[in-house]
């Protein structure tokens, strides 16, 4: 694809004029397909699908998600904020993160959140402590991290020995003991193994090693599973084209019900976080041409109006994008252009030596599949302002995140004075 005109219906120059740029679009009805799709796939095996709120969670995405059937994985008391303001019950919403706070603890016991998603043993103590006061003890699911590389870059692979994430295998038992001395309703175990998985064979070895440890578990101390999170981590497409997360859940629980058969345990209720998967594909960012530049070794810069603060994931683990001219193409001869970023940083790049039209002052670019992880890892360095999100719904847009000014940068700083 070297040009884009549209998205959704609405016209992606029309939007950057009335909204600026850089200006994240969103197609709602891509959005609301995928969450069907992912819905439609837990049903023949009574399962739950929960979006990770991490990839995207502005407000109107939560009540997205929530209008369309799924629950919410959440890490923060931000997160959690947000889920309750979309309207979520408490009881659909899952408590993640590997240094959860007291605070965080505290809030989710006294709003009763469905699932607290243990990491630690340090965690599990705190958590027992808090819960001693609580007229309904907790449901809690401990992650363990079983010793799988699975991931594209070693910086998402979520289950390794070496990884921060979860209980090893060793401390399974030691941890499922002391779990039934608290105040706590440990229902099953959880792993995830990392992100943007296009094969079926990782998840596969991880349903095999989960139902390993829950029969060990049973023989070493009677525990028998409820439940088991699976995780996410799909991947948006594969070599072979666009992946369908939808059947991946499918085969993943089939998978899970025979090795829990030929381990003769019965098969826990299974539930999923994928996120990526959801948002990634619905988004295209906008961005304006500042200039356009050609280095004494010959490498063609444009420089962009916006970069590592509105799309970090390029610096930190070189993911790769496919950028396109908004605009009919057909008049301008394709060469090699390295779009920069606007930080004070030489790292800051968006895309190296990508082949598309002759771009020039002014002309706006477009990168597909930014749905994830750019607005929700927006940073402020360089004083940047946090851009806008619209969300289109055939050809119509609705501003659903407004862009900051001065006036968001400077309302929390308080001066030399201070405050005392």
């Amino acid at each position: 694809m070297k040009s884009l005109t549209e998205w959704g219906g609405a016209s992606l120059i029309e939007l950057a004029e009335r909204f600026g740029t850089p200006l994240y679009v969103f197609d709602e009805a891509e959005l609301r397909r995928r969450c069907r799709r992912l819905v439609e796939s837990v049903k023949k095996y009574d399962a739950d699908v929960y979006y990770a709120g991490k990839a995207f969670l502005p407000l109107a995405m939560a009540q997205l998600v929530s209008s369309e059937g799924m629950g919410l994985d959440v890490v923060s008391l931000g997160e959690l904020a947000l889920a309750l303001s979309a309207g979520i019950s408490a009881g659909r919403i899952e408590l993640h993160g590997n240094a959860k706070t007291e605070e965080l603890l505290s809030r989710a016991l006294r709003l009763g959140v469905g699932r607290i998603v243990v990491d630690s043993a340090d965690e599990l103590e705190l958590l027992g402590r808090l819960a001693k006061n609580e007229k309904t003890p907790p449901k809690i699911l401990l992650r363990v991290s079983p010793g799988i590389a699975a991931g594209a870059h070693h910086a998402i692979q979520t289950a390794t020995d070496d990884c921060k994430f979860g209980f090893s295998p060793a401390q399974l038992v030691h941890a499922v003991k002391r779990a039934a001395d608290l105040p706590v309703v440990l229902a099953g175990l959880h792993v995830h193994l990392g992100s943007q998985i296009d094969r079926l064979e990782p998840f596969f070895e991880g349903v095999q090693t989960m139902v390993d440890l829950l029969a060990s578990l049973k023989n070493a101390c009677g525990f028998e599973a409820d439940e088991m999170d699976l995780g996410g981590g799909f991947a948006v497409r594969s070599p072979e084209g666009p992946l369908d997360a939808g059947d991946f859940i499918e085969k993943i629980c089939l998978r899970a019900k025979s090795a829990s058969s030929a381990a003769g345990l019965r098969l826990p209720r299974l539930s999923f976080e994928p996120g990526r998967w959801v948002s990634s594909p619905a988004c295209v960012t906008v961005y304006r041409v500042q200039s356009v530049k050609e280095t004494t070794s010959g490498r063609i810069y444009a420089a962009l109006d916006g970069g590592m603060t509105d799309n970090p994931r390029p610096c930190l683990y070189g993911a790769p994008y496919s950028p396109v001219l908004v605009s009919s193409a057909d008049e301008r001869k394709e060469g090699t252009v390295t779009l920069a970023g606007c930080c004070c940083e030489s790292g800051d790049v968006l895309v190296s030596d990508a082949v598309m039209p002759e771009l020039r002052r002014g002309d706006l670019v477009a990168l597909p599949d930014t749905g994830a992880y750019t607005y929700s890892m927006f940073m402020t360095y360089n004083g940047a302002f946090r851009p806008a999100v619209v969300f289109v719904s055939s050809g119509t847009a609705r501003l659903v995140v407004r862009r900051w000014n001065e006036g968001d940068l400077l309302k929390d700083q308080l001066g030399l004075e201070g405050r005392q």
